[in-house]
C-alpha cells in the first residue's frame, strides 16, 4: 500500500504552491506597474515638473518590493524538498541579488519620502497626492 501524503505527492504539491506564489509576485508586479502608469499619465497631464512623478516612483517601488519578496518566497518554497547542494547555492545567489534589490529600492523609498516631506514641511509642494500608495 503507498503512503497517502508520499514523497511524489509533497513534491506536486510544493510544485503548485511555488507556481501560485510566483503568479502572486508577478501579479503584484504587474498591478504596481498598471497602477503607476495610470498614475504617471494623470500627472504628466496635469504637471511636468519632475518632483510630480516622485510619488508615482515611490508607489511602485512598493509594489516592486512587495512583489521581490513573492518571488523570494517562491524561490525558498522551490528548495523545500531534499535539495542538492546546487539548489541550495542559486538559492543563496538569488536569495542575495533580490535582498540587496529590495534593501536598495526600500533605502530610495525612504529617502525620496524624507524628501517630500522635507519639501511639504518648506511649503515648496505636496506631500505625497491623496491616493498615493503607502
Amino acid at each position: 500500500m503507498t503512503e497517502i501524503f508520499g514523497e511524489e505527492w509533497l513534491s506536486q504539491a510544493v510544485d503548485l504552491l511555488v507556481r501560485l506564489v510566483e503568479a502572486a509576485g508577478a501579479l503584484i508586479i504587474f498591478a504596481g506597474a498598471m497602477v503607476a502608469f495610470v498614475r504617471f499619465v494623470i500627472v504628466a497631464l496635469r504637471d511636468r515638473r519632475p518632483e510630480t512623478f516622485v510619488p508615482v516612483r515611490l508607489g511602485l517601488g512598493r509594489f516592486l518590493a512587495l512583489g521581490l519578496e513573492f518571488q523570494l518566497a517562491s524561490d525558498i518554497l522551490r528548495t523545500a524538498i531534499a535539495p542538492t547542494l546546487r539548489e541550495i547555492a542559486e538559492l543563496a545567489a538569488v536569495a542575495a541579488i533580490r535582498t540587496a534589490l529590495n534593501y536598495f529600492l526600500g533605502r530610495e523609498i525612504k529617502e525620496e519620502r524624507a524628501e517630500l516631506a522635507k519639501r511639504h514641511a518648506d511649503g515648496r509642494g505636496p506631500a505625497e497626492p491623496a491616493g498615493a500608495l503607502r
